[in-house]
């Protein structure tokens, strides 16, 4: 088992469980008293089938008899490096109930990426598809194991091609040998202070940290997002943002199984295909970054495609251009879009609510959800007044627990009790922020702060651009000079002055404007949808 050194949060975990912000409920939990309950509800489609609450269950049972008979303890990692399909959510149930801590990792990592992120988490269990997206995992997780002692197995989804690995069947066939009910496996339940995830951070600026979850501070912010929009059972939630990343995982693996509801999940993201399945699951929530709503703000759906179900958007993962919020609310006016802002390290922080005035959902990010606090701060600690641009911190139930084998990096992150999330925003009167940009995104130009995040969104109200990044260009005279990355739709013939006699009438001042213009086909994004600062930086012009 892995040692993380994980540091002391004694008073913070006093407070939770005292304030009754957490459950200490484990996500088996949840899932046996459904089981029980209503066996024959759907709980899972994917794009390879169906499962049933009795299902699940059974199915997940089976697998925790399996990874025990593999060897897998308490405390073990098991690495999921798998599409937005059941399987992801049978296995990690079946962790969940032995206390094996779940890895997510994205489908597009390769062997340099995973390398060093499965010397971090000292995976026992590799989980990948045989192929997804014409690309053998397969032989990638068989080098991995090759190149990496820690690693004792691997298990394949879909077609094995080699003795050396697992196939599911065959690992279902292990748990058959071994029959049990939820009862078996009390000896094993784990605490609901241990931890149950290991995420790595997206990594837009720099290299990936693991982020440690435990199953209190993973519940908390699922059960804050269930209250704050009125979520029900009867929902069915669509996801196609990976489960990789945080935002597939809570909103689409914990979020319907504690609530009980049905899942839909989405593997391959096409905005045609995600009004077939509204339409055919009256699917009432989604989730995902700007781009996926840019997608179906954009897309002619056919005429009389009726998607009067849907009545959430949960916009969040990178900053939401307020123009776009406008478009979509205009275009399917029973849908409201809800932006939030959160991290791996915190999960779903700030949020607009259903009855929030029209100006707080389209302008801001969210308020802070029962359980979190949130405050914007100088360089020396001290809160700024409203509106002034500042450094974000938040604090409560929310917060992961330490980066994996990190101790120092994870104390150099708090001022007392409070998390410094590396974002820039502003807090108006009402306690509503707006992220402005990222401390590392900051553009100096002579001097001046430019507020990135607000150039970028006035750039966005022009619509002949459908995508902007604005970066920091060495300048020998100024410092640095902002650079505009663009993506134009249809015609390519936008040149420097366009842009800078839009940001003219949009009353941008002049010191503000960009003084590069680059003009790209995409944007080099993560997997999760945030545009790739770091990427970029490699892009710019010579000066």
């Amino acid at each position: 088992m892995p040692d993380f050194n994980i540091i002391d949060f004694r008073e913070r975990t006093d407070k939770c469980r005292a304030s009754n912000l957490w459950s200490d409920r484990l996500l088996t939990e949840f899932l046996d008293r459904w089981a029980q309950e209503h066996p024959e509800k759907l709980a899972i489609v994917d794009s390879r089938g169906r499962m049933t609450y009795g299902e699940l269950q059974a199915q997940s049972l089976q697998c925790a008899a399996a990874l025990l008979k593999l060897g897998l303890n308490a405390g073990d990692v098991m690495t999921l490096q798998l599409p937005n399909w059941r399987e992801w959510t049978v296995l990690h149930l079946a962790a969940t109930r032995i206390g094996v801590i779940t890895n997510p990792v994205v489908t597009i990592f390769r062997e340099r990426e995973l390398s060093e992120m499965l010397q971090i988490s000292e995976t026992k269990l590799l989980v990948a598809p045989s192929t997804y997206r014409g690309f053998d995992h397969s032989d990638l997780a068989l080098r991995l194991k090759a190149k990496l002692s820690t690693i004792s197995d691997v298990l394949i989804i879909g077609e094995k091609a080699t003795s050396d690995a697992i196939s599911w069947d065959e690992f279902l066939a292990i748990g058959v040998e071994n029959p049990c009910s939820a009862s078996s496996f009390v000896d094993y339940k784990p605490g609901a202070d241990e931890v149950t995830e290991l995420v790595f951070t997206s990594g837009t600026t720099g290299s990936a940290k693991g982020v440690l979850h435990t199953h209190n501070t993973l519940g908390a912010p699922v059960s804050a997002i269930c209250q704050t929009l009125e979520l029900r059972s009867d929902d069915v939630f669509h996801m196609s943002s990976t489960f990789g990343h945080q935002t597939g995982f809570l909103g689409g693996v914990r979020l319907p199984i504690q609530l009980g509801a049905t899942a839909v999940y989405q593997d391959i993201w096409d905005a045609s295909k995600f009004f077939d399945l509204v339409e055919q699951y009256r699917i009432s929530m989604t989730s995902g970054a700007p781009t996926f709503l840019r997608d179906i703000v954009d897309y002619p759906r056919k005429p009389g495609c009726d998607v009067s179900s849907l009545r959430i958007f949960r916009c969040g993962g990178a900053p939401i251009p307020r123009a776009l919020v406008r478009q979509a609310q205009e275009k399917f006016p029973g849908m409201n879009v809800h932006s939030t802002w959160g991290q791996s390290e915190n999960g779903f922080v700030t949020l607009t609510r259903p009855r929030d005035r029209v100006d707080k959902i389209v302008e801001t990010d969210g308020c802070a959800q029962r359980g979190m606090e949130v405050r914007v701060v100088d360089g020396n600690g001290d809160k700024v007044p409203a509106g002034t641009e500042g450094h974000l911190q938040c604090r409560g139930a929310f917060l992961f627990v330490g980066y994996a084998k990190q101790p120092e990096l994870t104390r150099a992150s708090y001022r007392g009790d409070w998390f410094s999330t590396g974002d820039l925003a502003t807090m108006d009167n009402d306690g509503f922020i707006r992220i402005t940009g990222r401390d590392r995104d900051l553009i100096i130009r002579g001097g001046e702060n430019i507020p990135v995040a607000y150039v970028e969104n006035a750039l966005y109200e022009d619509p002949r651009i459908s995508d902007v990044a604005l970066v920091g260009m060495p300048n020998e005279r100024l410092g640095e000079i902002a650079c505009a990355f663009l993506c134009v739709k249809g015609s390519k013939n936008y040149s420097i002055k366009n842009m800078q006699e839009h940001l003219a009438l949009a009353g941008i001042s002049k010191q503000y404007w960009p003084e590069r213009l680059v003009i790209l086909n995409e944007m080099p994004r993560t997997p999760n949808g945030k545009i790739k600062k770091i990427d970029l930086k490699k892009l710019l012009p010579v000066n």
